[in-house]
């Protein structure tokens, strides 16, 4: 007999959570309820459970025959259907520095909760200072197929990331998960393959696409290091890809995202709303930069960067080159500019053509993240735009180009803050996280290619859920096809905010027209929140995982 659970979100003793301190904890005890199977159980008896055979193997057939297009497993943008999944993103540790799964048996009761939660899936990093740190070409996947197997069970799908960044010294980041030893140890023999600014500092996070072409990891190229990374990944996962890996997000700089390290937040570097810094001052960076000067006939450009651009703190009108008439409305600036940004875009292509050859005809697709940085996007400039890469502008659309770039290898666009309302916001930041999305839903649109989102920053509150779905909704530019939660932890199973997720799924699944859960599932959904109420949280069975 087949048993499915549908009241399952009653397995968590809500009031259990307060007393515990960290997120870690939480996964350290989870209540189960014991359950009746008049109320919470579906039998199947067995002509279901051979059509649910037969279906299966029609599905496995059809999946040999799938290419890898636009239209796909979890995303469903038609017109016709407005229905938006929405995944949850695991915790940073979830797989070990020793590689194994961590908190498996909590891991396990988590799924099952999200499950019954009607969400679609969840979202998980593929660490490359974990998979291949006992060296070159010595992948671990242990702990993720662990990963894979469960999420398997539970019914769900996967989002699983390339990372090839560094994990630490960034906003959420809980954990530290340095690129790989024998990568560091080239950068300490060769600190010019780190991305480095104006005074020096070098920063770890990301190799430098300087030297993208280069053969200098132990005679690979960083971008033959990282689709031999991707290739491993696909051998070793093929029979999960499309049915339970469906989408396969890229690593393309500093926490995923394609952009320098403008803003890094590791020992107080950078704050809020600061304008950031160019990373342009590694020899590599030079070099292109000095060809490109020379190319056009201007030696002097080629020099060194923007002499004027101020420090990582400050504001645009403290500095020569992002003022309201700055020099970045210059030719020289406008110059700096399009070498920067189209660096950044050479980057991504590189590696997204890698990964669309790997994973064409695999069923799973791939998506690339693209930053929110939507301070001091009211001024003219867009200086923390300028920094990051984003040739972005009064007078220039940074956006339009990428999403071509993307569109050009059939990849999603994955952007963040779409949570955020610009009256939230410091007025003396010049913020509007509204107007940046609708420009990149205008430019998603144009290039013909799909959109998805994720919040910046942890948001539990009704205001955050109400923005994404409006956000998610197709009014001007494109809808979301997809939306990924940050992120699973102690706190979301807090009783109300809890509530709050579990609504938002349905509001999501709604296409945003119901804003209110019924207090019983009378509707024979999967969807049941009535167990918030404490006459149902009965006959708890306490399981202590270790």
């Amino acid at each position: 007999m087949t048993l499915t659970l549908r009241c399952s979100t009653s397995i968590i003793n809500l009031r259990d959570t307060k007393c515990l301190k960290t997120p870690v904890e939480f996964f350290d005890t989870i209540c189960f309820a014991q359950i009746k199977p008049s109320r919470g159980i579906r039998v199947k008896n067995s002509m279901t459970q051979e059509a649910q055979v037969l279906s299966t193997e029609g599905w496995r057939n059809e999946k040999r025959e799938k290419l890898h297009t636009l239209s796909g497993v979890h995303h469903n943008n038609s017109k016709d259907d407005s229905r938006v999944p929405v995944f949850v993103m695991l915790p940073l540790d979830t797989v070990t520095h020793g590689g194994h799964l961590n908190k498996p048996r909590a891991m396990n009761a988590s799924l099952m909760a999200l499950k019954s939660a009607g969400v679609e899936g969840v979202m998980v990093d593929a660490w490359w200072g974990l998979v291949e740190k006992d060296g070159p070409l010595k992948y671990n996947w242990e702990g993720y197929a662990e990963l894979v197997q469960m999420v398997q069970k539970h019914g769900l799908k996967l989002q699983v990331v390339m990372s090839f960044h560094q994990c630490g010294g960034n906003v959420g980041d809980s954990c530290s998960i340095p690129l790989p030893p024998w990568v560091l140890e080239e950068v300490s023999g060769n600190p010019d393959l780190v991305y480095t600014d104006r005074s020096g500092r070098r920063n770890p996070e990301y190799i430098s696409l300087g030297c993208d072409s280069l053969p200098v990891l132990g005679g690979r190229t960083p971008v033959q290091v990282y689709s031999d990374y991707m290739r491993s990944f696909r051998d070793r996962f093929s029979e999960y890809l499309g049915e339970v890996i469906v989408e396969i997000q890229v690593g393309l700089g500093p926490c995923g995202e394609l952009r320098y390290p403008s803003y890094p937040e590791s020992n107080g570097t950078w704050k809020f709303p600061g304008i950031g810094e160019f990373q342009s001052y590694d020899k590599y960076m030079r070099a292109s930069l000095a060809a490109s000067a020379e190319a056009i006939g201007k030696k002097d450009w080629g020099k060194s960067g923007p002499q004027d651009a101020g420090q990582y703190n400050q504001f645009p009108e403290d500095t020569g080159f992002f003022r309201r008439e700055g020099t970045w409305s210059t030719e020289y600036g406008k110059f700096f500019l399009e070498w920067y940004s189209g660096k950044l875009i050479q980057h991504g292509d590189r590696i997204l053509a890698a990964a669309e050859g790997l994973f064409q005809g695999t069923g799973a697709k791939l998506s690339g993240k693209v930053a929110g940085i939507h301070w001091h996007y009211r001024s003219r400039s867009h200086a923390a735009e300028l920094t990051a890469g984003y040739y972005n502008t009064r007078y220039h659309d940074g956006y339009l180009p990428i999403a071509r770039m993307l569109a050009k290898h059939r990849v999603i666009l994955n952007f963040t803050c779409m949570e955020m309302k610009d009256g939230e916001q410091p007025q003396h930041a010049n913020c509007s996280p509204e107007g940046l999305v609708r420009q990149v839903k205008m430019a998603t649109r144009d290039a013909g290619i799909e959109l998805a989102g994720e919040n910046a920053l942890e948001r539990y509150d009704a205001s955050a859920y109400g923005q994404v779905l409006t956000t998610s909704r197709s009014d001007s530019g494109n809808g979301l096809s997809a939306f990924t939660y940050l992120r699973m932890n102690k706190r979301l199973f807090e009783e109300e905010n809890w509530r709050q997720l579990v609504q938002f799924v349905k509001s999501m699944q709604d296409g945003g027209r119901n804003t209110k859960l019924a207090e019983s599932d009378s509707r024979g959904t999967d969807i049941y929140v009535g167990f918030i109420k404490e006459k149902n949280v009965k006959n708890i069975k306490e399981l202590a995982l270790v």
